[in-house]
């Protein structure tokens, strides 16, 4: 994702450093927080419990996430970030330790809360140091490189899974991210206090801001009140509820409307963030030509709406017709993700609220996401899947067209920056 010229520039190469060592932080972050949900369906047969009570993890772990979100944001935007991601890193490695020795359901549940709490030491920190090191062509690109890597660890998660469970069982699917999460702990601490000494004596590009150095802070409120971001608070619940539902419970559709068995049905998700690395790569393309995350957004809630449509008429009658349609659904959603959580922060950098700005958004897409994991499931059993990928229809159009509604707002929330920066 970026270019050789980067690479070969002596002042650019800490940069590409920095990118790709925030690349891997965040695919430990998916290794760590996603395996649950991945092994959800075979711990509920193991357990020899209801699917709804075994997701009562992955659903209170996204409260947690979410909850934790804003505190994290508002704590990285005033105090330095390493220590945060580093704290974050190993006590989610011990949460998945403790979870790959436990059975009871309600203890699993508890530290996987905590679990979800210590995911979001992860990236307001990210967002916070992307936005002082990075010029904002780097850091739209180290953006595209973050969700490829999420997709990375995606891809992961979801062989890993099956394969544990055809080794020894759904626990070694925790075992491994955990030492894998102390790895990258220690990798980041020690390599980016290497990192921090070099920026003090040379700038490594120009940056987006230098935080609140920058001497234009505002208070988050008039920030949120001015540039109209609530109703894309909306928007970015339902693009939570669809992205996360879908990716929680494509293995328990594919169980249950194709009678594959759990290992296959896991795996077959693959398919998923395979998507979302075309549609990522796709929507940073659209946005060059565009320059507005909404405008961006609205297209993608179209295709998804086209794309809902469709699998309505043939989410029974073709398992890899039906994957595929899934996944690009959840790749559309992923796009908005990029727009409207990696993207969007960035115009409030110059203010000092990057980290606070995105944490505070990254919270209502896992609102979004806890209600779709039990609200999915819940469709699903009561009315079936029909009833419930119509549901995705209705959350498609409605962001579709609070975004077309939003854009001219945006529009001129960017000019008044621009000028107010300029001047």
């Amino acid at each position: 994702m970026i270019s050789n010229s980067i690479a070969s520039n002596p002042k650019q190469r800490s940069a590409l450093f920095f990118s790709i060592l925030c690349c891997l932080v965040y695919f430990t972050s998916y290794l760590t927080r996603i395996n649950y949900g991945a092994a959800l369906l075979e711990i509920a047969q193991s357990l020899n419990i209801s699917n709804q009570l075994a997701g009562m993890a992955v659903i209170g772990s996204f409260i947690t996430y979410g909850a934790g979100q804003p505190i994290c944001g508002y704590l990285s935007d005033r105090f330095e970030p390493r220590t945060m991601i580093f704290a974050g890193l190993v006590a989610t490695a011990f949460c998945n330790f403790a979870i790959a020795f436990m059975s009871d359901i309600y203890m699993m549940t508890f530290i996987w809360c905590l679990n979800g709490f210590f995911q979001a030491m992860l990236w307001p920190p990210l967002v916070r140091g992307m936005s002082q090191y990075l010029s904002p062509e780097l850091y739209r690109k180290t953006s595209v490189g973050i969700v490829t890597a999420s997709s990375a660890g995606t891809i992961v998660v979801y062989v890993l899974v099956p394969f544990s469970i055809w080794i020894s069982g759904w626990r070694l699917s925790f075992v491994i991210p955990g030492i894998v999460a102390i790895l990258v702990a220690f990798l980041w601490i020690f390599s980016i206090e290497a990192f921090g000494q070099q920026e003090k004596n040379e700038q490594v590009s120009k940056p987006v801001s230098r935080g609140r150095k920058y001497g234009a802070e505002r208070s988050v409120g008039s920030l949120i009140w001015t540039s109209g971001l609530l109703p894309i608070m909306l928007v970015i619940i339902l693009q939570g509820a669809l992205r996360d539902g879908i990716t929680t419970w494509m293995p328990t559709y594919i169980h249950d409307v194709f009678r594959l068995n759990t290992s296959i049905s896991i795996l077959s998700t693959v398919v998923l963030p395979l998507f979302t690395i075309v549609c990522v790569v796709a929507t940073s393309r659209m946005y060059k030509s565009v320059k507005n995350e909404l405008s961006v957004s609205a297209l993608l809630w179209g295709a998804g709406v086209m794309t809902s449509l469709a699998l309505i008429c043939f989410f029974a009658s073709h398992a890899m017709f039906s994957i595929l349609l899934m996944a690009l659904l959840a790749g559309c959603t992923h796009g908005i993700n990029l727009m409207l959580i990696s993207q969007l922060p960035l115009h409030y950098a110059k203010y000092g609220r990057a980290a606070t700005i995105s944490g505070i958004l990254n919270a209502f897409t896992y609102i979004g996401s806890a209600i779709s994991i039990y609200g999915i499931a819940a469709l699903s059993e009561a009315y079936g899947w029909r009833f419930t990928i119509i549901s995705w229809t209705f959350i498609a159009l409605i962001g579709l067209i609070v975004c077309l509604g939003r854009i001219k707002k945006w529009r001129l929330f960017l000019e008044k920056k621009e000028l107010e920066f300029s001047s």
